[in-house]
């Protein structure tokens, strides 16, 4: 049975165990890699530790307060357009137990000292795609939708979804850039849903959207695709143009409905969505978010 792997950091949260000590963290969520990568930083005088004898013990401190300080961040990770991590734990959806912390967060580096030895720094990161996992609690996929006028297409590789520019918000009298998150869902122009979470194989090694960048997609190769990308899609992937977006945070795609029907008319297209092997090119400005830590006390 999947257990939690994220709430091991509410045991941490609001302990201020080293007084006035100064530990900052800086860093960032970075969505086409699924990662949050962070370096903590321990302030020594303000922990009053004097080189070499007191190193063991700052690299402690530097341990201690890190779950404390990136909590807030990784709770803040949107699951789908409504819902947070941290609204799944107040919810009871998602639990954690301090013995996971070790298989999500993974120390980059040993901890090292800055050139005036005045701070000691340790850098860490968290593999969102393991969070995925725990999120994935189906045992076989559901009923993908079927069209009743199926239409002659050909077999494609995987789905590339172009979310890139700015998009008109379904329901709303404004525009924006599609945002990432964890599950994404993906409409069609008659608001009919043609991919969620529940229709992804849970035995699939993919994630259920991969994100990327615009310049992945435009590479001097034969395909024009990144090698890494083309390990997802193939080589000959259905390239779709989103018409708009939806959702309380603008994280779904929506498709024009003759595009939704060249994915669904055939047994080999519809296949792709159970594999997870479908990307979405987003902006730029939205697949790298800074953690804006302040300072611990």
């Amino acid at each position: 049975m999947k257990t939690g792997i994220v709430c091991c950091f509410l045991l941490f949260l609001g302990v201020g165990v080293y007084g006035q000590t100064q530990v900052d963290i800086t860093g960032s969520i970075e969505w086409d890699r699924m990662e949050i990568n962070a370096a903590v930083t321990l302030n020594l005088a303000s922990a009053g530790i004097r080189l070499p004898t007191g190193r063991s013990l700052a690299e402690e401190m530097l341990s201690d307060e890190y779950p404390r300080l990136v909590q807030p961040f990784l709770l803040s990770i949107p699951v789908d357009s409504s819902t947070t991590l941290g609204d799944l734990v107040n919810r009871g959806e998602f639990s954690l137990y301090p013995a996971q912390y070790t298989a999500l967060s993974i120390r980059q580096v040993p901890p090292a000292l800055s050139t005036d030895l005045a701070f000691l720094s340790a850098r860490y990161s968290i593999n969102l795609n393991q969070v995925s996992a725990e999120l994935i609690r189906h045992s076989g996929p559901a009923e993908l939708m079927r069209t009743l006028t199926p239409i002659p297409v050909p077999s494609y590789t995987g789905i590339i979804i172009l979310v890139s520019d700015e998009l008109p918000i379904h329901g709303r009298n404004t525009t924006a850039l599609a945002v990432p998150c964890i599950f994404p869902k993906i409409w069609d122009t008659n608001m009919n849903l043609i991919y969620e979470r529940n229709m992804m194989d849970p035995q699939s090694t993919n994630t259920m959207v991969r994100y990327v960048s615009p310049d992945s997609i435009f590479r001097p190769s034969p395909s024009g695709l990144d090698p890494e990308l083309v390990k997802l899609v193939g080589s000959n992937p259905l390239r779709i143009i989103a018409r708009g977006v939806f959702g309380i945070r603008p994280t779904d795609p929506i498709i024009d409905e003759d595009d939704a029907l060249l994915i669904i008319s055939t047994e080999d297209n519809r296949k792709l969505l159970r594999e997870g092997r479908v990307a979405l090119v987003l902006n730029g400005k939205v697949l790298k978010s800074p953690l804006d830590s302040g300072r611990a006390k």
